[in-house]
């Protein structure tokens, strides 16, 4: 996801990143020490010794975001997936001199969120939370362009930008928001991101098709890192994505899942909608279905079902999991 915001943050101009970290920082580290000379971008780490919220943590980092250019910077949430029409959207933020500019999504029922009210121009008029009559049909997307004078109404505090920064802004006719088009998905939950996996892999077949891979036994979108190794008579689609360094045996049967770096799927094992964490290895004649998680370094014996099972990292399963359960 990171890798993915990033490339699109530099195609958009930016050439300095700020990752804004609380658990496990040597993670990052280890992420920055790899990608960092990959992307061509200066990867930096701000680190909140506490949860900061969404404000708080710009505050923390304002020497790295205001160093007196005047420059725009984004603000992204890792967990969303879009098309990242970030270059649009500066253009869009520096034509109206906005102090901040929130991008939104189209929904179809709005009154699960809170709505963005704009006026012709793009302004921000007002924000209604979970309205229960239509009045409107935009939502934040989470991702937002700001100028350094905004940093000015953050404190170094636990904060939110939506809640208590944004409302200020807008009433002095300074947020604007720019209209996404394309698909936008929140990618928090396991569930959402095989969905947001679905529609980053459409977006891939209308854009770039040549990025997916396209081979005898490949059913729909497949997207396969070129350091995979897939074994004979496997059935693999629609909408997967294989990880660098994964090894998949013969006979394997892959639909609607994630199999992330490093991970190994033994012979004729079947993995449907499910997400397999780095370095993860499910032996022979498994079968894993209903949004099963394995989290990094989980090993799964040969021949077990495992139905809807959250497995937390570095764990040993011996034996099958019948009905969905956290296996800790």
């Amino acid at each position: 996801m990171i890798v993915h915001q990033i490339e699109a943050l530099k195609s958009a101009g930016v050439t300095e990143v700020v990752l804004a970290i609380n658990y496990r920082p040597e993670v990052m580290m280890g992420f920055i020490a790899e990608w960092e000379p990959k992307l061509g971008v200066k990867i930096v780490c701000s680190q909140e010794k506490e949860p900061m919220g969404t404000a708080g943590p710009l505050a923390l980092a304002r020497e790295l975001l205001d160093y007196g250019s005047g420059q725009p910077f984004f603000v992204l949430n890792s967990d969303v997936a879009c098309q990242y029409p970030l270059k649009e959207m500066l253009e869009f933020h520096r034509a109206r001199g906005a102090e901040a500019t929130i991008l939104v999504t189209k929904v179809d029922d709005p009154s699960k969120y809170g709505v963005v009210i704009i006026n012709e121009y793009g302004q921000v008029q007002q924000f209604v939370e979970k309205p229960k009559e239509f009045v409107g049909d935009k939502i934040n997307a989470g991702i937002y362009c700001c100028s350094p004078k905004i940093l000015d109404r953050i404190e170094l505090r636990p904060t939110s930008i939506e809640k208590e920064v944004f409302p200020h802004v807008a009433a002095d006719g300074q947020l604007f928001a720019f209209t996404l088009g394309g698909y936008w998905m929140d990618v928090g939950q396991p569930k959402d991101y095989l969905k947001g996996l679905t529609l980053h892999l459409d977006s891939l077949n209308i854009h770039n098709p040549s990025a997916l891979y396209n081979t005898p036994g490949v059913t729909g979108n497949v997207l396969v890192a070129p350091s995979a190794k897939i074994g004979t008579g496997c059935k693999i689609g629609p909408d997967v994505s294989i990880g660098e360094g994964c090894v998949i045996g013969d006979g394997v049967r892959l639909s609607n899942c994630v199999v992330m770096r490093g991970c190994s799927i033994g012979n004729h094992s079947k993995v449907d909608k499910c997400i397999i964490g780095w370095d993860s290895k499910v032996g022979s004649w498994c079968r894993l279905e209903n949004h099963c998680v394995l989290g990094e370094d989980v090993q799964v014996k040969s021949e077990l079902y495992m139905n809807g099972a959250v497995v937390l990292p570095h764990k040993e399963i011996k034996e099958s999991v019948l009905q969905p359960n956290i296996i800790l």
